[in-house]
């Protein structure tokens, strides 16, 4: 980065915004374990005031597409959906108008690509996870909060395969995340909230994994172009975000004992040594 980027980040977090936080600030996030009972993995993830249910289910097959090019391994797809009270105006439930929008198609597009980067579909073996998201309250960032809950929620579900002795071994090779990031007038701005969101010239959804590799990067310049150097700066500033939502998701799964890396099926009972044979005794009399 030149030192003339570095200048400009540093103006930049000396100024505060509407709601009070500096412009390298995330809102708060933290995560409800297992909000869903019946899932085998489950979150709500309070990113702010967005609130987002995440859940993980298992179909024990694979889509037919995958039988038919006898693709070995598993798969993992996402459905996203706004409730119609997670907004101050009513959202109609996508289902009465007979197919989700392009926005919704699009977000669980992005949701289930992100989680398939975190996983070695292989070791998954032959099996479908189901990633649901449902907006319960949304404040902007609705697709970033998506795919850090379901993160969480996807390890613990993978814990309890491999408890179940459905998996045999971890299948998680990564751990993701992501982060909105945008600029209004001409300011980077990192973990935009709705009110943001509306007015940004560049909106920018940044999805990495924990070892510093690029799933997907989503910069749109909304009312505005942007330089190379602004969006240099938007990255900076996005990464120093993820770093922390990453130390965040290991802090929600270290509460409950468990470590992605470490996942392991049980141990078999230890096998007892055999029974030497009982010598002859003879017949009393």
């Amino acid at each position: 980065m030149t030192t003339q980027n570095q200048e400009n980040i540093q103006i930049a977090h000396s100024t505060n915004r509407q709601d009070g936080r500096a412009p390298h600030q995330l809102r708060d996030i933290k995560f409800h374990l297992d909000f869903a009972p019946a899932a085998l993995g489950s979150v709500l993830i309070q990113w702010g005031n967005t609130h987002v249910i995440c859940a993980v289910t298992m179909e024990a097959s694979v889509p037919k597409w995958m039988r038919d090019q006898n693709v070995v391994g598993g798969w993992i797809t996402a459905e996203y959906s706004m409730l119609p009270y997670s907004t101050p105006e009513r959202k109609p439930r996508e289902i009465t108008k007979g197919r989700p929008e392009g926005r919704t198609q699009e977000i669980q597009r992005i949701i289930g690509r992100a989680l398939r980067a975190a996983v070695d579909l292989e070791a998954l073996g032959e099996m479908t996870l189901w990633i649901d998201c449902d907006v319960v309250q949304a404040d902007g960032g609705t697709r970033t909060a998506s795919i850090t809950g379901a993160y969480v929620a996807l390890v613990m579900a993978i814990d309890r395969l491999l408890k179940q002795g459905k998996l045999t071994q971890n299948p998680l090779r990564h751990q993701v995340a992501a982060v909105s990031v945008g600029l209004i007038d001409r300011r980077p701005l990192l973990d935009l909230n709705f009110a943001e969101d509306t007015v940004a010239d560049v909106d920018m959804t940044l999805i990495m994994t924990r070892d510093g590799q690029f799933v997907e990067i989503h910069a749109i310049g909304e009312q505005a172009c942007f330089t190379e150097d602004e969006f240099v700066q938007m990255m900076a500033l996005g990464k120093q975000g993820l770093s922390q939502i990453f130390d965040a998701q290991l802090r929600a799964l270290n509460s409950i004992g468990l470590d992605p890396t470490k996942l392991s099926p049980p141990s078999p009972p230890p096998e007892l040594p055999p029974t030497p044979p009982q010598a002859n005794q003879p017949n009393s009399i």
